[in-house]
């Protein structure tokens, strides 16, 4: 999901835990069941069924942040089910390429392994400083969602693995950048749009006069 950026004026607007029951969340449950039918496919060698819900799943996760928005559903636990919905989608599309593209994946690996190990460092710093996992949905995460759609299709359609070494750039360079937010932040928040926004906000609440 991948709704409004809150600023230090607007992260009060948004409701705690409101409202469970909606349709971004609803997509966000779809893509937590979605993962490990998706694992289930590559076991069973059904790599037309698994490209076709996965890219049904990547739909949805740009989808629910549009409506969240739009019908004004933003929550701190749809941001939070948002995140944990991407981890298991993400953790499935590994598995899978690993399962039925062994070969490319192998040769690809040390790629594969740097957006691996960046996101592996965010969470836990995450979960150590705040323990929760960072949900900032940055607007480097949106391109990531964006790149790793197309190195997905790349790869199992048998195309280039540029798509494939791009994305794993990105998305390491984009867990980095989370880690960095998380290192500024005095207290867990969602949707930050990026590091510097989280230090202007930050700065920005330390000097505002006390009464």
């Amino acid at each position: 999901m991948s709704p409004q950026p809150l600023t230090s004026e607007t992260v009060t607007s948004r409701k705690p835990s409101a409202n469970r029951l909606n349709v971004p969340n609803i997509l966000c449950a779809m893509r937590v069941i979605g993962a490990p039918v998706l694992v289930g496919l590559a076991i069973a060698g059904q790599p037309e069924i698994f490209v076709a819900l996965l890219i049904f799943l990547l739909l949805t996760d740009w989808l629910d942040g549009k409506l969240a928005i739009l019908w004004k559903q933003q929550t701190t636990f749809g941001a939070r089910l948002d995140s944990v919905a991407d981890a298991a989608m993400y953790s499935a599309l590994l598995f899978g390429a690993m399962w039925l593209k062994w070969g490319i994946v192998r040769d690809e690996a040390w790629w594969l392994i740097a957006a691996v190990a960046t996101y592996a460092l965010s969470t836990s710093f995450g979960l150590a400083k705040f323990r929760r996992m960072p949900s900032y949905h940055t607007r480097a995460a949106k391109t990531c969602w964006l790149l790793t759609s197309i190195a997905a299709i790349a790869l199992f359609a048998g195309w280039s693995v540029w798509p494939l070494r791009i994305a794993a750039i990105a998305v390491a360079l984009t867990n980095l950048e989370a880690t960095a937010i998380t290192g500024v932040l005095p207290e867990w928040r969602a949707d930050v749009t990026s590091i510097y926004h989280a230090w202007r906000d930050t700065r920005s609440t330390r000097q505002r006069p006390t009464t």
